[in-house]
């Protein structure tokens, strides 16, 4: 099986804007409807459990709530919860971005920490240091929103929510926005999901057994050997077979 080619394929099929729609889901469906990147991360923030309720959930919030008053946030989300998200939580992480708002974008939050190194880690740990630095409460459900900065790769957490959150930030297709710049594609790490990650054991693509972060990075030094300068390109096809449930050795890609 050429395994590129058989990528290439279905990359070139899933490549269409309707190819996220009602029918077949995917949080970047609200985010797109609002072309900003503050809304853009709550949604790639609640981006776990079944695509259908989150996207049910991420239709219920009102995001010009962002940009309004904090007591006018309490009010209006005190009812809301979604998974490990109570209310408190959901209220928390809009008055943290709103007041981040004010300040700066989140992109050069962003930049000013990725530049050094080219490390995109060091630029998400930027971002959820400044999100605690604005409003912060200890509990699970916050804990887990937001994730912990991390300063390893193996064993931590693969970070999927932050990476699906640059790959649509940084990258422009017809699936991705492409809201900021300064950003180079072929520093991105792929978003490493269970359909991914299965997926990419099932083809050979990745040798390692274990789900965190390190994964993440030898998935996509192995993509890169299939084009160096857009790894990421191949991401939303490997999700799109295990969430699908595609048989890779019939005829279907």
């Amino acid at each position: 099986m050429d395994i590129k080619k058989l990528l290439d394929n279905e990359v070139e099929k899933r490549d269409k804007f309707d190819e996220v729609n009602e029918e077949k889901p995917d949080p970047v469906i609200v985010a797109r409807e609002y072309k900003d990147e503050y809304i853009s991360l709550v949604c790639a923030l609640f981006a776990y459990g079944n695509v259908f309720k989150i996207v049910e959930f991420l239709r219920s919030l009102d995001f010009s709530l962002l940009d309004g008053d904090e007591k006018l946030i309490k009010q209006k989300l005190k009812n809301h919860y979604y998974r490990f998200q109570k209310s408190d939580d959901i209220v928390t992480l809009f008055i943290a971005l709103n007041r981040l708002k004010k300040k700066t974008s989140l992109n050069e939050i962003f930049l000013k920490n990725y530049e050094k190194e080219k490390n995109v880690i060091h630029g998400i740990n930027a971002i959820i240091g400044a999100i605690k630095n604005e409003f912060y409460i200890d509990t699970h459900g916050y804990n887990f929103l937001i994730s912990k900065e991390t300063y390893k790769t193996k064993g931590s957490g693969a970070l999927k929510r932050w990476m699906m959150y640059l790959r649509w930030m940084v990258r422009k297709d017809n699936i991705d926005m492409g809201l900021w710049s300064g950003v180079d594609k072929a520093d991105l790490i792929i978003p490493l999901d269970t359909h991914t990650f299965n997926v990419s054991k099932k083809l050979g693509l990745l040798k390692r057994k274990t789900y965190d972060l390190e994964s993440a990075v030898l998935l996509t030094q192995k993509l890169k050997s299939f084009d160096k300068r857009d790894p990421l390109k191949y991401d939303f096809a490997l999700y799109r077979i295990g969430q699908e449930k595609i048989n890779l050795k019939s005829s279907k890609i």
